[in-house]
This record gives C-alpha cells, structure tokens and sequence, in this order.
C-alpha cells in the first residue's frame, strides 16, 4: 500500500508500506478521506520529534474491508471513523476518569502507525460507525470536532456568556461555530483577515488589535481560549485576560511561556487545560451533533489532494493560509 511517511523534520516520502493484518480485536479499514491536523503539521516541522519514522495522520475515515476474530460490534462494509487515542485502561489516571491523559495511550500517528495511508488496521472499540445521514466530507471532520466538543466542556461560562477565540484554524472555527450554535456571544481574532472574515459569516465578533485587555474586561468576556498553538499568543492571552476569566489552553505551543503569578492569583484568572476528548461519551455527542445538522463541520475544508501529493499538502497546512486540508485515497 502507499502511505505517507515522516521520515524526520520536513522529510515526507510517500512510499510503499506493508498493508497491515488485523489482529483479533482490531478491523481492517480501506481509507477514504484523511484530514491534516495542527498536531501533524507540529511533527513535520520538528517541533516535536519522532523516536523513528512513521506514518501520520489521524483523522481518519473509511470502509472495513477486514475483521478481526474477536470483533462483533462491527461489520465488513461499515463507513466508519477513527477515534485515535487508546488510553491502557490500568493506571491511575484511567482509573480515575481522566483517560485522556493516560501516559501510556496509544496515540495514532505518533507511538502506532498513523492513517496518511491506503489501509489501516485499528482497535474496534475506538472504530465509530457513520450514520448514513452524515456526508463523507462532514464525517471527516468528526474528530477535530470531538476535540472542540471536549474543549467547550471545560469552562464554567454558560450560553450567553461572552467568550474569546484566538487563533482562527480548523479548531477556533469549529468551537466558533460550536459555541455560537449553543448560544454563546463569541469574539474571535486572527492574523489572517480571511479567516477572521470567515469567522464574522459564521456570527463571531472580532477582537480589536489594540487596546485589548480593557476590550475583554468591558465585555465581560468570560472564557478566554488560546486556539493559537504559538507561544507569543499564549503571553498575550494571559497579559490581557480579564478579571475572573478562564484562560483554556487548547493549542499547542511546543516553547515555555510566562505569566505573573500575583496578577492570576489577584485577579481570580484560572488558566484551564483542554486536551483531546473524553471516551466515549465526546466521540458520541459529536456524531449526535452532526446528524442533527446543529454543526455541519465541512465548511471548514478549505483544499483537498491527493496522498501522492501529500508534500504540498502539508506544506500548505503549515503555512497557516488554509484552513483544514483533506488527503482523498482510494477515490
């Protein structure tokens, strides 16, 4: 099979790879639509290192072609999603709700073999059937939408609140579109005007360029969340977030930042981390979500290649012009 391979810091070599075996508890999946994450363009360009080369990749959809002889939940032929976390369900963390952060998970594209491929090997229990009302291109976006699901979890703002976004990519639009769907009042801020532009279609308000802290505090801005994933964003979130805001880190910046301590502490800011989803039950709202057209995530797809042309691809994720970048293989 041809898969994508990450070799080292901006090295891809699409190339032939093994076609997996599935194992008894596992399913064989013929992908079809692959989108590029934040966290793949984090790896190709080396802000986080690989022990060795792998496939990445992991927001991933296709058909099982393959079941393993243990799986009775899932048939040959189902359109399925992948849920690409798999926490060990034995340490102390696992056993006391907080999976998502379970040191020894098996992360798909990072410690397992990613999905930047033709097919595609994968636990059952983590593998969730697409309902037939859902589009392949809305079905795609499944797990970066369970990552913004899980994010809106984290604060204590209710509908109705005010809230920031910064950083406009595949998440900050999604949780633009998710909060204001729930009747949040969201501001929201980027560099690039077009997608700011595309943030004000969907019903946001931008945040000004100056004079930003008082902005926040006059709007009773209650949440603040860093969708950014840069370092000089995170320092100014947290020199401008107002008094008695939640500051939700949901990027992921990769360089130390700062804060001062007394300031936080005064003005009763909490600084909130948000990460991946909890399972099942964020996997499953999400799909619910979808189905019920409240959020039909594919208005975020901004290009589409395919995997043989999965350096220009990536290339363009990374220059942060686009906003979500699908891989189409066996079309």
């Amino acid at each position: 099979m041809i898969a994508a391979v990450l070799q080292g810091p901006k090295n891809i070599e699409v190339k032939q790879c093994e076609k997996p075996v599935p194992k008894a508890n596992e399913v064989l999946i013929r992908l079809h639509s692959i989108g590029i994450c934040g966290s793949d363009v984090h790896l190709y360009l080396g802000d986080r290192l690989l022990p060795e080369p792998n496939i990445i990749g992991h927001e991933g959809i296709g058909i099982i072609e393959q079941i393993g002889s243990q799986v009775t939940n899932l048939q040959v032929g189902q359109r399925v999603a992948i849920e690409p976390n798999v926490p060990c369900g034995d340490c102390r963390f696992c056993n006391n709700g907080k999976a998502k952060i379970c040191p020894n998970k098996i992360v798909v594209g990072v410690n397992a073999a990613g999905c930047f491929s033709e097919y595609f090997a994968y636990d059952a229990e983590y593998c969730w059937p697409i309902p037939s009302s859902i589009s392949d291109d809305d079905a795609v976006c499944i797990e970066p939408l369970a990552v913004v699901v899980h994010a809106l979890k984290c604060t204590s703002a209710k509908p109705g609140a005010s809230i920031a976004i910064f950083g406009l990519g595949a998440i900050g639009l999604l949780l633009t579109q998710l909060a204001i769907a729930k009747g949040y009042s969201v501001f929201a801020k980027d560099l690039v005007k077009d997608k700011e532009d595309f943030a004000v279609r969907l019903g946001a308000k931008l945040l000004p360029s100056e004079g930003l802290a008082d902005f926040l505090y006059q709007n009773e801005i209650e949440a603040v969340y860093d969708c950014v994933g840069a370092t000089k964003a995170t320092n100014l979130i947290l020199e401008t977030a107002p008094r008695g805001s939640e500051v939700i880190l949901v990027g992921l910046a990769t360089e130390p930042t700062t804060f001062v301590p007394i300031r936080i502490a005064r003005e009763g800011i909490s600084i909130l981390p948000s990460i991946i989803y909890d399972h099942p039950e964020d996997f499953r709202e999400t799909i619910r979500l979808i189905e019920s057209k409240t959020i039909l995530p594919s208005n975020i797809i901004s290009g589409r290649y395919p995997l043989e042309d999965f350096q220009e691809a990536i290339d363009l994720a990374a220059s942060g012009k686009a906003t979500k970048i699908i891989i189409d293989v066996n079309q």
